[in-house]
């Protein structure tokens, strides 16, 4: 077989005695029955994304197994050396519901142990979010966890958290992975120090859960509790593990678990895919909810810090929110507390990302208070709490079905976020109103916004080189025009510029660097080009807006903007 010389070399090195047996033999075996395979598990080095490394498991540099993982954590142990010369380091380590997940984990602080740090390692699977709490409450300097969060079964993968709790963000982790990639894989220390690895579970759970419900609870009356019915799954994942106790514990009686999906397991048997972005993941907690007369919906990604929300509509039918909307829903319901608590005082402010709906700077301001924007990912709103100390954090969300609530975790939280909804629900349903009617009066306040997400996979190195040329082409060639409509405004997010088309000025962008170009059109209109960084997908989000003068035309107007949706996406061919 033809292998190409950086191929070759890398394969070399992974039948060296750095290696164990077993791993060798599965690298000739790929020499021999799966040429393919072994171009993909060798032609580049695993890289951090959006939202740490994530991977297939196998053998190889590009794939997550023992020596990959190793060397990242030996890498990450010398730095922490470094950083914090002559100090007690210690980190924690959780782990989700994935194949070998619990293994690799071990591995990582095996690792951890052999470099003289002190290791809290979770004795079971954990929720992402809890990760993030117990490294602040525990006065960790790093936190890892173990989780390819809604990826498909063969995934598995490592991020990695700094002692503020949020994750790792440049010129950071640029150091990180110099660190990382300046060594060769004989250097990772294997041999654990058992002594330095302490196993922790209930009392770390039983702080968790009393933070979430501090952090999201709002006067909601027991009658109001009692009267809320709520549907939820965890998907297979680890939200089990808090999110039952969590309401619980709030008061919230009358919970139904979807039974087929309340074991944890990573092949995710019940599903096509564990995330509840797609509408048919919920499809047996939504049967559930009308064989009980539910009210509303909640289905989490197997890490537990996405969730996905049905609520019933005006006809009684129980429909699927998208993450814009449960974001515009709860960061209103945040700063009206917050407003009738009498805690604005110019000092606050809300996060947002740059793919997520315009609709939230609106909402904001409507308020008097700050919305600051950034690039995608959760790590750059906890960045935000970083650089601004003298500011209160309210909540953040983006469109991936994600929030923040509070600053007790600095990552996407399902088990709080999971809480806030029903008490939105709940106090709604007891004013006679509804999680639905409540964001329709909100498109009358503030506009009706309506998003769209187009994702389209290319998979293997075709199709990273297929999604390379893609935004050249958008670079290279801009769009004048989109369905019609004169693009006012160009950002890319590459060279830090936006250029307006009308007056040809160009300006420097104060934000970090990032492949992303958005486009800006002449009626409001929004559409962004990003490659994600975690998945082989490349995803366009479209916005669109229009006025609406009363809930009575909500119908009519959704109808015009579905209809500038699919516009935009022929037009742009990306059907």
């Amino acid at each position: 077989m033809n292998i190409a010389p950086n191929i070759l070399d890398a394969v070399n090195e992974w039948l060296t005695p750095t290696f164990d047996q077993e791993t060798q033999a599965s690298v000739k075996d790929l020499m021999t029955t799966s040429p393919k395979e072994l171009e993909e598990s060798f032609y580049k080095n695993l890289e951090f994304g959006t939202g740490g490394m994530r991977g297939v498991m196998g053998v190889g540099n590009n794939r997550i197994n023992k020596y990959t993982l190793g060397k990242n954590t030996q890498g990450l142990s010398d730095y922490l050396h470094e950083v914090f010369p002559n100090q007690t380091i210690k980190v924690v380590i959780a782990y989700d519901c994935r194949h070998n997940s619990n293994t690799l984990a071990k591995v990582v602080a095996d690792v951890f142990s052999a470099n003289g740090i002190q290791v809290y390692l979770f004795s079971d699977l954990r929720p992402t979010p809890e990760l993030s709490f117990a490294l602040k409450h525990l006065g960790c300097q790093c936190g890892i966890v173990l989780t390819a969060s809604h990826n498909p079964p063969e995934y598995n993968g490592y991020k990695v958290y700094w002692e503020d709790g949020g994750q790792i963000v440049p010129p950071q982790d640029a150091a990180i992975i110099n660190v990382i990639e300046s060594l060769s894989y004989d250097k990772i220390k294997f041999n654990a120090n058992e002594s330095l690895i302490k196993y922790i579970d209930t009392e770390i759970d039983k702080a968790f859960v009393q933070s979430s419900i501090d952090n999201a609870s709002f006067n909601t009356p027991a009658a109001a509790k009692d009267n809320l019915h709520i549907v939820f799954t965890s998907l297979h994942g680890t939200s089990i593990k808090s999110i039952p106790d969590t309401l619980s514990q709030a008061g919230y009686k009358n919970v139904h678990i979807v039974p087929e999906q309340a074991v944890p397991d990573g092949n995710f048997p019940t599903v096509k895919s564990p995330n509840p972005e797609e509408p048919e993941a919920l499809t047996m907690a939504l049967a559930l909810a009308d064989k009980t007369n539910s009210d509303i919906v909640v289905g989490t990604d197997p890490d537990c810090d996405r969730l996905g929300v049905a609520v019933r509509n005006n006809d009684g039918k129980m429909i699927l929110l998208n993450g814009n909307q449960t974001m515009v829903l709860m960061t209103s319901f945040l700063l009206k507390q917050w407003q009738k608590a009498g805690k604005l005082n110019g000092k606050q402010f809300v996060g947002s990302t740059i793919v997520s709906t315009p609709m939230i700077m609106e909402l904001a301001t409507s308020y008097g208070v700050e919305c600051k924007v950034g690039l995608t990912g959760f790590k750059w709103i906890a960045k935000m709490i970083k650089d601004f100390p003298e500011l209160e954090f309210i909540g953040g969300g983006e469109e991936s079905f994600g929030f923040m609530v509070g600053d007790a975790v600095r990552d996407k939280d399902a088990v709080a976020a999971t809480l806030l909804i029903c008490e939105i629900a709940a106090q709604a349903k007891a004013e006679g109103s509804s999680v639905y009617k409540e964001l329709l009066q909100l498109y009358v306040e503030n506009g009706f916004y309506k998003e769209f997400l187009v994702s389209l996979t290319k998979k293997g190195m075709e199709g990273l080189e297929e999604i390379n040329q893609m935004m050249i082409n958008l670079r290279q060639n801009p769009l004048k025009e989109i369905n019609g409509e004169r693009v006012i405004m160009v950002e890319d997010y590459q060279s830090s510029t936006a250029l307006n088309l009308l007056t040809n000025e160009e300006s420097t962008m104060d934000i970090p660097k990032s492949n992303v170009l958005i486009y800006y059109t002449a009626d409001g209109s929004k559409i962004c080009a990003r490659p994600s960084g975690t998945e082989p997908k490349i995803k366009f989000y479209i916005s669109v807006n229009a006025e609406l003068e009363s809930v009575l035309d909500f119908n009519e107007a959704e109808s015009f903007l579905d209809g500038k949706i699919q516009n935009i996406i022929a037009d742009m061919q990306l059907n």
